[in-house]
C-alpha cells in the first residue's frame, strides 16, 4: 500500500478515535450519573467515590484516544509520519484495542469485537505505512557512501599531503 492509501486510512483512524473518545467519555459521564442518582455501592465503597472514580477514568481514557485521534488526523493532512513519542502512544493504543476487543466479545457480543478489531485495524495500518522517522547517522552515512559531512583535503589513512592517493 503506497502513498495514496495512506492519508485516507490516517484520516479515517483519527475520526473515528476521536468519536470512540466522545463515546467513551459520554459512556462514563452516563454511568457516574447513575451510580450517583441511585446510591448504588460495590462492596461498601462509597456511591460519590465511585460516581467521581467513572468521571475522571472517563475523562482520562477519552483524553488519551482524543489524542491518538489528534495524532492521526495530523498525519493524514500533513501526510508525514508521526514522531517517536506519537508512535509509541498509537502502539499502546493499538494493544488497548486488541485487549478490549477480546474482553468485549464475552462481555458485549460479536458486534463491539469487529466494531475493536476494526479501529485496531486502522491504527496498526496507519503505523505501518507510514515508516518512522529517523534521522541519519553519521555512521550510516558513511556506510552507505555518503551524505555525511565532508572529509578535508588531506585528510584520512589513503591520502597524501595534497589529497591525492598515496603512491609508493
Amino acid at each position: 500500500m503506497g502513498g495514496v492509501a495512506r492519508r485516507p486510512v490516517a484520516l479515517v483512524a483519527g475520526i473515528v478515535l476521536i468519536l470512540e473518545a466522545i463515546g467513551i467519555a459520554l459512556i462514563n459521564w452516563f454511568l457516574g450519573l447513575a451510580v450517583d442518582r441511585q446510591q448504588m455501592s460495590l462492596a461498601d465503597l462509597d456511591p460519590d467515590a465511585m460516581a467521581v472514580g467513572s468521571w475522571v477514568a472517563g475523562g482520562v481514557f477519552g483524553l488519551y484516544l482524543l489524542f491518538c485521534g489528534v495524532v492521526l488526523l495530523r498525519c493524514g493532512l500533513r501526510d508525514r509520519a508521526p514522531g517517536r513519542f506519537s508512535r509509541i502512544v498509537l502502539i499502546t493504543c493499538a494493544v488497548v484495542h486488541g485487549l478490549l476487543g477480546a474482553f468485549t466479545v464475552g462481555l458485549v457480543g460479536w458486534t463491539a469485537f469487529i466494531f475493536m478489531m476494526l479501529v485496531l485495524a486502522l491504527i496498526v495500518l496507519s503505523l505501518v505505512v507510514y515508516e518512522p522517522v529517523h534521522e541519519p547517522r553519521v555512521e550510516d552515512a558513511r556506510r552507505d557512501g555518503g551524505g555525511g559531512a565532508p572529509e578535508p583535503p588531506g585528510a584520512g589513512p589513503d591520502k597524501g599531503a595534497n589529497g591525492g592517493p598515496v603512491t609508493a
